[in-house]
């Protein structure tokens, strides 16, 4: 799945430049040409990061910049303007941005502030690796690869447990089937498979006690599996 960028912009041929970039380096990008409708996109969320410049027609960027994050949003903004005053930097910064940009500047170092600020966006969001969990009478230790129930060792294929941990690692929230194909298989999103399907029946039966009303592997109707702890 490509990442997401806003631009909101109001020079066309900034505009233009910027989207041509940015998807050339394979990055989906929505324009924003005042910080209005900027602000609305953004609040609609779906975004990775938005480049956001300061001088906008109808809200500037530092009020966009600090209405997102009054909302709640964390997004990541790396903030565009011509203004070179250090007051202007520090205003951005202290009102949420993640980073900031005077213009003019050239493609690679915009393109590297954005490789950047996503690096921390992802690592932070990205779940804590878990070592050992316990769920019902099932206790997994996915450093040494033993899984046991009720003391007595179950025995998984590798795709079975890095499917396990997959899941166990985004535990109450709903992953879907392409997701899984592609971190756990390696597939590519286009790709259709039963794969998944049959990993997950498989852990059904070797760890749930009903595996035909499992009570930690559930199925999401047309999405993909949650796990429950």
């Amino acid at each position: 799945m490509n990442l997401r960028i806003l631009l909101v912009e109001d020079e066309p041929g900034l505009v233009l430049t910027l989207s041509d970039l940015l998807a050339g380096e394979g990055y989906e990008v929505e324009t924003a040409m005042d910080g209005l409708s900027g602000l609305e996109k953004a609040l609609g969320g779906g975004f990775d990061l938005i480049l956001l410049d300061v001088m906008l027609p109808g809200m500037n960027g530092f009020e966009v910049c600090k209405k997102l994050r009054d909302s709640g949003s964390g997004v990541a903004i790396l903030m565009l303007t011509a203004k070179t005053q250090v007051a202007d930097r520090v205003s951005g910064l202290k009102l949420g941005a993640d980073d900031y940009l005077t213009k003019p500047f050239a493609p690679d170092e915009l393109l590297a502030r954005i490789q950047a600020i996503l690096r921390r966006v992802l690592a932070a969001d990205k779940p804590a690796s878990i070592m050992r969990f316990r769920f019902g009478n099932v206790e997994a230790d996915f450093e040494s690869g033993e899984v046991t129930r009720d003391g007595v060792r179950i025995s998984l294929a590798s795709k079975e447990l890095q499917l396990l941990r997959y899941l166990v690692e985004r535990r109450g929230t709903v992953v879907p089937r392409d997701e899984l194909l592609e971190q756990v298989w390696q597939y590519q999103p286009s790709v259709t498979s039963r794969t998944v399907d049959v990993h997950v029946a498989w852990l059904r039966q070797k760890l749930e006690e009903n595996p035909q009303q499992p009570r930690h592997f559930h199925t999401v109707r047309g999405v993909g599996y949650r796990f429950a702890a």
